[in-house]
């Protein structure tokens, strides 16, 4: 018999702004196939045992969204090699608890007007990129953050600033990054990435997302 489909944790709960994209977000998961998904935007799920999802999933969420309960419950899931993955507003949650950013990498400051830009791949070999052109026209949020991820983070696009306007980071202006292993925790993926609904119709979006999400689950497809 087939091994089960590993399980998929999809927390999409906001105290902040709300992405009118949220249900195509979650439609767009759940079809991908090749995990069990299970959505939920209660933080009391967060508080119970976590061990049986090879990934967690914080897409589109904002503000703080977890209880103290939930917090340590996230931490210890992490801490022992856990999967997380961060889609778009996922930067711009729990400003308040320090781990939470260094879990993710960087935090989201500020952004221009929704537009089209251009991404740049920086490492095509990963299964969030290796289905993309290198330069990657789209239209998206064009995300600001405090500041590049850290090594041992790899960083995946980049934004291509000279393509847009308002752009606050320069030449190393990340959008989407990974991290093995770390002194906060196991496998993480996030990208800036997701602001629209269009994005979850978007063929290079939907590997783009599938490939980071199987990648932070440690799948091998």
């Amino acid at each position: 018999m087939p091994a089960p489909a590993p399980r998929l944790l999809l927390y999409t709960r906001t105290t902040d702004y709300r992405h009118d994209s949220i249900p195509d977000a979650v439609a767009a998961v759940r079809a991908s196939g090749g995990f069990v998904v299970e959505h939920t935007e209660d933080p009391a799920d967060l508080e119970r045992p976590l061990d049986g999802f090879a990934v967690v999933v914080f897409l589109s969420t904002s503000g703080e969204v977890l209880t103290p309960a939930g917090r340590a419950r996230l931490e210890r899931y992490t801490r022992a090699g856990g999967g997380f993955a961060g889609v778009h507003a996922a930067a711009c949650t729990e400003y308040g608890w320090p781990y939470y950013g260094r879990l993710l990498g960087a935090r989201f400051t500020r952004h221009p007007a929704c537009q089209p830009g251009r991404a740049l791949v920086a490492d095509p070999g990963h299964p969030a990129t290796r289905q993309l052109p290198p330069r990657w026209e789209l239209t998206d949020e064009w995300y600001d953050f405090d500041r590049a991820p850290d090594a041992p983070a790899r960083v995946l696009l980049r934004a291509d600033e000279t393509s847009y306007d308002g752009g606050g980071m320069g030449a190393d202006h990340p959008l989407a990054w990974c991290r093995e292993r770390g002194p906060v925790g196991g496998r993480v993926f996030y990208t800036a990435l997701g602001h629209a609904s269009a994005a979850y119709r978007d063929p290079d979006f939907l590997a783009h997302l599938n490939g980071g999400l199987i990648w932070a689950a440690g799948v091998t497809k």
